[in-house]
């Protein structure tokens, strides 16, 4: 899925701050609490792994749970403070050749706050992406509505493979990678395109020669297996996982390849996991969804024109867009910020609408004339310029690998134009980030087919927003009926903030404590409240 700089609770965290996350007045819920069958013994992965990669998870598993982690002081570029304790662990690049080359991954760690009595062990977390880091997740330690579950875990966040420090993945010069000002018209001419299609192919030239035979096992398959040999490094016996966004579908993947090493696994934001949909189709109901959220800020900004100015009406709010369209392409704010980074703040708006204020406030100054607002926004990063490329990077890789993507232009031209027909906002843009997976030369796997084992695995909890852009509310219904007997949704009802644990609705964060702190979910799917929208600042 299209990643903005912006993945999951962490991500908002990134964008709107800490204090964002504090527990706000109770929503209500229904439904009742059952409690979870045993869980199962260890057991070997299932047959999704082949007999080779199988025997090299095992094998990997078992030499991290030896040697373990040796944490300590976090070094100075993750920019974790103390207590916070950072340390690394060793994964295969090829699981096929555990003997064979190996990479470090990064881990971070914050001790249980409670009494001894209380622990329950670590608690992994993964904000998605994919090319998101978790290693700022011991910091939600320190928020009200994570208070009792720090009492409980060690709250631990890491770095996929490529992301960060570990062993991380390049396809361009990051110097050169957000450069802007840059356009991204919703209706490109045929010259547009090709240009785009140009910069495609270099890109997945670009890949393939940094990375070389490695780029193959950027996989989410891999990064499934990864996430059961950082458990054994950490000597648990069971896996307490959070997975937000694209860590849903990875964290499904581990679910199927080893049912009996979980205990806990909370699906935050789901990606629809259907072999049909990865990833093609997924993008395209991402464009479409993301249509949906933009007209929801529309309404929203047209209801507060006594202080945004932006218009009385949704069509007229647009129109105040597209005038701010218009003139940056003419003149950018800035030098810097051209209708692509315009439209990439307001696709965060679609990702959180705690953003939505500010984008607002932004939008309003500029066509005042004061352009302050708009530049520090939406202006390139002076200092995320390699963080940014490197998470493209490694979203690149993992989603052009994971499947087989259409590889004829006329194919992705036709799609996208009858897409762009009725969700102009997203879908070309959307459609040009992923266009270097039609040129892509690395093996590509077949969809993996989650939830074939679902009858070993023990309850799971599912939180999905009903209006959620980024992975449409259908992907949460898809992986509910995967793993039928083994999965209860909490649907956040009229809302559309991509990342619900543990976040200002009291009634989600019920459930999802409830949960991990007991292991028990609701006995039938439940509803709770929406949010209140957000005030106009």
């Amino acid at each position: 899925m299209r990643a903005v700089a912006l993945y999951g609770t962490v991500g908002s965290l990134l964008l709107t701050g800490l204090t964002t996350l504090a527990t706000a007045p109770a929503a209500h819920g229904t439904g009742t609490l059952r409690s979870p069958a045993a869980p199962a013994a260890p057991a070997a992965p299932s047959v999704a792994d082949s007999p080779a990669e199988a025997h090299g998870v095992a094998l990997a598993a078992e030499r991290a749970a030896a040697k373990g982690i040796a944490f300590g002081a976090c070094p100075a570029a993750e920019g974790l403070p103390a207590p916070v304790e950072c340390g690394t662990f060793s994964v295969p690049v090829d699981y096929a050749r555990p003997n064979g080359k190996h990479i470090s991954l990064t881990v971070s760690r914050g001790h249980a706050t409670g009494e001894r009595s209380l622990r329950q062990g670590a608690l992994v977390f993964n904000p998605g992406g994919p090319g998101g880091s978790g290693m700022i997740f011991p910091l939600l330690a320190g928020l009200p509505a994570w208070k009792r579950l720090a009492e409980a875990y060690d709250f631990v966040g890491y770095a996929p493979r490529g992301v960060g420090r570990s062993a991380p993945l390049s396809c361009v010069d990051p110097a050169h990678f957000e450069r802007g000002p840059s356009d991204a018209p919703e209706h490109p001419t045929a010259a547009y395109k090709r240009q785009r299609i140009a910069r495609a192919k270099a890109y997945a030239r670009g890949c393939l020669r940094k990375a070389g035979p490695d780029l193959r096992h950027f996989t989410s398959r891999n990064n499934a297996r990864d996430l059961d040999v950082l458990r054994a490094a950490l000597g648990e016996r069971r896996l307490n996982f959070i997975g937000a966004s694209y860590g849903t579908y990875f964290g499904a993947v581990y679910a199927t390849l080893f049912p009996g090493h979980v205990r806990r696994m909370v699906f935050d934001s789901v990606v629809n996991p259907s072999p049909r949909k990865i990833w093609y189709r997924n993008n395209l109901d991402q464009s479409a969804a993301f249509e949906r959220r933009w007209y929801d800020w529309r309404r929203w900004a047209a209801r507060h024109h006594a202080v945004y100015h932006l218009g009385r009406t949704e069509h007229e709010v647009l129109a105040a867009y597209h005038k701010a369209v218009d003139r940056l392409r003419r003149r950018p704010a800035g030098g810097k910020v051209g209708p692509a980074q315009l439209q990439a703040l307001f696709l965060k708006a679609g990702y959180t609408d705690t953003a939505w204020a500010r984008a607002a406030g932004a939008l309003a100054a500029y066509l005042r004339g004061d352009e302050g607002q708009l530049v520090a926004l939406a202006g390139p990063g002076a200092s995320g310029g390699v963080a940014a490329e490197n998470g493209n990077a490694v979203y690149t890789a993992v989603e052009c690998n994971d499947a087989p993507w259409p590889r004829d232009w006329s194919r992705w031209n036709r799609d996208n134009e009858q897409l762009a027909r009725r969700a102009p906002f997203e879908t070309w843009s959307n459609a040009f980030m992923n266009l270097p997976c039609a040129y892509w030369k690395a093996p590509r796997q077949r969809p993996f087919e989650v939830g074939t084992a679902r009858k070993a695995l023990p309850p799971v909890l599912l939180l999905a927003a009903e209006r959620d852009a980024a992975t449409p509310y259908a992907g949460a219904l898809e992986l509910l009926h995967r793993l039928r007997g083994s999965a209860a949704l909490v649907t956040e009802r009229d809302a559309g903030t991509h990342g619900i644990g543990g976040g200002p609705n009291a009634c989600v964060n019920g459930y999802f404590e409830k949960y991990l702190l007991t292991g028990e979910v609701p006995a039938r799917n439940v509803t709770c409240a929406g949010r209140p929208e957000p005030r106009a600042t």
